[in-house]
């Protein structure tokens, strides 16, 4: 496999554990081990990352901006920590019945993501934990991989996910992921 010039990644389920009660404040968020540093090694190998991820705790109000912020800039500080930097982050505030064109699985937020670092979707890859995520990169023209370490059972979101890109690879975490795409398996 060819290095992708751009990884396009989910948030919750993929670099932080996610929540059935949403991620709502910094104490909340929690880097799945080895996540940050695979985003390190990412970036020390010259692959822009960006995120492409539906915050719908926004729209809902659930949190607010100021908090939404605060969580990011935690993310933002361990991968920075662990040697990595995001290229761009492309987020989702909407809730489902808004019908907005960015909510994942629409491709809006990989489209916005590909444009800004400049990327053509058959050069990217995504990475998500759930089916929104392959749909996303399907409807994008991008390839995509599975991480299991979302909620939910992993078992019934691979099947799903094989139905939507039968040659799809899944992976226990963005870790695994990233040793794969970059030759260290």
């Amino acid at each position: 496999m060819n290095l992708p010039k751009a990884v396009l990644l989910d948030r919750d389920g993929v670099i932080n554990f996610d929540s059935p009660d949403y991620i709502l404040a910094p104490e909340q968020w929690e880097a799945i081990p080895g996540s940050v540093e695979a985003i390190g090694r990412l970036t020390k190998a010259g692959i822009p990352v960006a995120i492409c991820s539906n915050q719908s705790g926004l729209g809902r109000g659930m949190m607010n901006e100021e908090l939404f912020h605060a969580i990011h800039a935690k993310m933002l500080l361990a991968i920075e920590e662990a040697g990595g930097m995001l290229n761009h982050s492309a987020y989702c505030p909407h809730k489902p019945e808004d019908r907005c064109s960015c909510r994942k699985p629409l491709p809006g937020l990989i489209n916005e993501a590909l444009n800004a670092l400049n990327v053509d979707a058959k050069d990217a890859i995504m990475i998500g934990d759930s089916t929104r995520d392959i749909e996303a990169a399907r409807a994008a023209g991008v390839d995509s991989m599975l991480v299991q370490s979302g909620y939910g059972s992993a078992e019934v979101i691979l099947q799903k996910s094989i139905a939507i890109n039968p040659d799809i690879k899944a992976f226990a975490d963005l870790s695994s992921a990233v040793d794969s795409l970059l030759g260290e398996h």
